[in-house]
């Protein structure tokens, strides 16, 4: 099997000359939601703020996890970006691909198997003010330093540093925060518009969903890669 990946390992275009940066937008959109998305710890929190306090407490709850978040893309990136000269040989970024398309897979198991009730705490009905409310948010996240883990494996699969380049590069980190303000301004909206009828399996089928579409992605971007094609270029 082995053999026969390495024979049909595709010739890519180099990645840093051919991406651009509208590439880098919707690439940095959808990492920033894939990011937000699962209902972890700060997930069930800005969802409980939202039904308890108003909309706009939830997601300023939630705007403090994407802070958190991009500080680890960040970190994430400029890692990466020391051995780019190594990843840009044909051979290594698909094995690197292959190796990232079954990270995320993975992923989605655990996040289809995770159960965020579990992650449900009594949350203070004094409303505090917005600030208080982010910062909270920031700090339930910034200490799960485990989505460095995630960051590598879409960093790795979207062909996402560019460090040569730096206006696609800066495209790609901002617009990783827009997909994590949209996801968390999504969610906030459509919690409040059905606080009275949310349940608790609310929480349950919003990660399952998640969990089936990573899987589902990750395996045909694999399966793609496979077949000696990359992710093709919009720029």
């Amino acid at each position: 099997m082995f053999q026969y990946l390495s024979a049909n390992i595709p010739h890519f275009i180099p990645w840093q000359q051919t991406i651009g940066v509208m590439e880098m937008i919707v690439k940095g959109t959808i990492i920033g939601i894939v990011a937000s998305a699962p209902m972890g710890p700060v997930g069930v929190l800005c969802i409980q703020r939202t039904i308890n306090k108003g909309r706009w407490y939830g997601f300023a709850t939630g705007c403090g996890a994407a802070l958190s978040d991009i500080i680890y893309a960040i970190i994430t990136g400029y890692g990466l970006s020391f051995i780019v000269d190594y990843i840009e040989d044909p051979h290594v970024l698909f094995w690197l691909k292959l190796v990232g398309s079954t990270l995320l897979f993975l992923f989605g198991i655990f996040t289809f198997r995770s159960n965020p009730v579990q992650s449900i705490r009594n949350v203070s009905h004094n409303k505090g003010n917005l600030v208080h409310n982010f910062l909270t948010g920031f700090a339930v996240t910034v200490t799960n330093p485990a989505i460095v883990f995630l960051f590598i494996a879409m960093f790795s699969q979207f062909t996402f540093i560019v460090p040569d380049r730096w206006l696609p590069q800066f495209a790609g980190y901002l617009f990783i925060v827009a997909g994590a303000l949209l996801w968390w301004f999504t969610l906030t909206w459509l919690i409040d518009k059905v606080r009275n009828q949310f349940e608790e399996r609310g929480l349950w089928i919003i990660n399952r969903v998640i969990g089936v579409i990573v899987m589902v992605v990750s395996a045909f971007v694999a399966i793609w890669t496979i077949s000696g094609n990359s992710i093709p270029s919009i720029y």
